[in-house]
């Protein structure tokens, strides 16, 4: 504990340090999601980050967080808002040095598996999805929170037809018929939930430790050389959970956040209420960037070489998370 305690101080010192530094760079590219509405969108619309930060910054939609990471490994994105937890792990157990920096949202309702209506099949008889067709983004938080229900159930995944499709593309093809369950989140999940049903509900994912939460995460060495920035955008996106969690400025938040999201009204608030934002303080704790969110990846990273997903799970996931930009921010 004390070892940890010094290590992050000692993050956060050069942090605050690297505070003083400019940046030496004039633009950057901030990778995230449509459909998947969050307060900093409302910073993003209206340019306080660039105000911030003082840089130009190219905001790009990606459709999983696989692409994500693909997109950091090349160095065409800096920053990546609300990467799902098992792409980021399946990423860093392969040797791509990305670290998490802050939990973007935890959401256990907005990411799921949804059945086939016609094949009536519930909790109680889980049993007879053996066989089955599943779209699933393979790599995902919808891909873990499958491979552990199936594992929950005792549905031997090995007999089923899995196919790697991106939410939206799994929504369309399961109106269509022509799979038997399909995973995702946001309005591919809205649309999927049209024409079947859930096994387990969010509060019943979480009592069996199926946690569902994004983080923000980018190249180790852009933390290391753009600490100062990175705190920057931080601090801009930590006060814009603060404004929201407060509850008052919604009514004024909310549509900007749709049309940001490229969503209607309705359907970004049935959205965002899923969803909560720890403060930056909570993120420090130990439930979250403290320890807790390096076991959790660890579990994931186990879960997936169980599966046969990936190869090699890390002995540990310390590494894989730098408190120090977010310690300054809140600094």
């Amino acid at each position: 504990m004390i070892k940890k305690y010094l290590l992050s101080t000692a993050c956060a010192a050069a942090a605050a340090l690297s505070a003083t530094q400019a940046s030496a760079l004039d633009e950057i590219t901030v990778a995230y999601f449509l459909e998947w509405p969050m307060p900093f969108q409302f910073a993003k619309a209206n340019g306080t980050y660039e105000e911030e930060m003082g840089v130009k910054i190219n905001w790009v939609s990606f459709d999983t967080g696989t692409a994500m990471s693909a997109a950091m490994a090349s160095g065409d994105v800096q920053i990546a808002v609300s990467q799902g937890v098992p792409p980021f792990v399946v990423a860093t157990s392969a040797g791509q040095d990305i670290q998490t920096v802050d939990v973007a949202v935890s959401y256990s309702d907005n990411d799921n598996c949804v059945v086939a209506e016609a094949l009536e099949i519930d909790k109680d008889n889980a049993g007879e999805l053996t066989g089955k067709k599943v779209g699933v983004p393979i790599g995902t938080a919808a891909h873990y929170g499958f491979l552990s229900q199936m594992a929950h159930f005792g549905v031997d995944v090995g007999s089923m037809e899995i196919v790697d499709m991106a939410p939206a593309d799994g929504a369309a093809a399961f109106a269509q018929g022509n799979l038997d369950m399909v995973c995702g989140w946001g309005g591919a999940l809205r649309r999927m939930l049209e024409h079947g049903n859930v096994l387990l509900t969010g509060a019943e994912k979480e009592e069996l430790g199926i946690l569902v939460f994004d983080v923000t995460s980018a190249p180790a060495g852009f933390i290391a050389d753009e600490g100062a920035l990175l705190s920057k955008f931080l601090k801009v996106t930590a006060d814009a959970n603060a404004m929201w969690n407060a509850g008052e400025s919604k009514d004024e938040m909310l549509p900007v956040i749709a049309k940001d999201a490229g969503m209607d009204l309705a359907d970004a608030e049935a959205t965002i209420a899923t969803f909560s934002f720890p403060s930056a303080e909570d993120q420090l704790s130990e439930k979250w960037l403290g320890g807790g969110a390096q076991s959790f990846m660890k579990g994931v990273a186990d879960v997936f070489v169980n599966a046969g997903s990936i190869e090699a799970a890390l002995d540990s996931y310390d590494g894989a998370v730098d408190s120090g930009p977010l310690a300054a921010a809140l600094n």
